[in-house]
């Protein structure tokens, strides 16, 4: 695949976001699906926080000791986030945090169930979202396994503020990270 340019992945991120908004606003429309409730306050701040950090750390200990996952997860990083300079991350947590979270979790959950089979079954959905060609399997069962971690935190916690907290800032410092660890390569910031 040719690499994208930075103007490309911006547009892709964004129409991506729109997209499925779009598809969350209809299908809670036609499906006369209530939304899952974000309720801000301190705890559902602090636990979507600790979740960030223990996706993290799970991330970077999956990175180190599964070799697929780590070239499937640095050629998917390499494609995405090379072209990117630093401030385009607010934009890499922001869209898909709170685009894919309130398709996901916010709908698609109260959809099917909300139940243990209905956070299971939005993991896969959202898991499968991640394929970016056959050799990204690894990296697709990563974003399912996280998936599932996001979906149960919004079961137990009624609360989608906790998923959307934790989206946001893993893909803050994960970008932020893998960018750090790989800036001797990076041409572009």
């Amino acid at each position: 695949m040719e690499p994208l340019t930075r103007t490309q992945i911006l547009v892709v991120m964004g129409v991506t976001a729109i997209i499925l908004l779009i598809i969350a606003k209809v299908w809670q429309y036609f499906g006369s699906i209530a939304l899952l409730k974000i309720q801000f306050s301190q705890n559902g701040l602090l636990f979507g926080f600790a979740l960030a950090g223990i996706i993290i750390v799970a991330s970077s200990i999956v990175y180190r000791l599964w070799p697929a996952y780590r070239q499937s997860a640095d050629s998917y990083l390499q494609l995405v986030l090379k072209p990117l300079v630093w401030p385009d991350l607010i934009w890499l947590g922001l869209l898909p945090g709170l685009s894919e979270e309130l398709l996901f979790r916010g709908v698609m959950l109260p959809a099917l169930g909300y139940d243990l089979l209905a956070v299971i079954l939005s993991s896969l959905v959202f898991g499968v979202l991640h394929l970016s060609g056959v050799q990204q399997w690894p990296y697709v069962v990563w974003a399912t396994i996280v998936g599932f971690a996001l979906g149960y935190s919004a079961l137990v916690t009624d609360n989608l503020l906790v998923p959307i907290t934790a989206h946001i800032l893993t893909n803050w410092m994960s970008s932020a990270l893998w960018k750090f660890n790989n800036r001797s390569s990076d041409v572009t910031s």
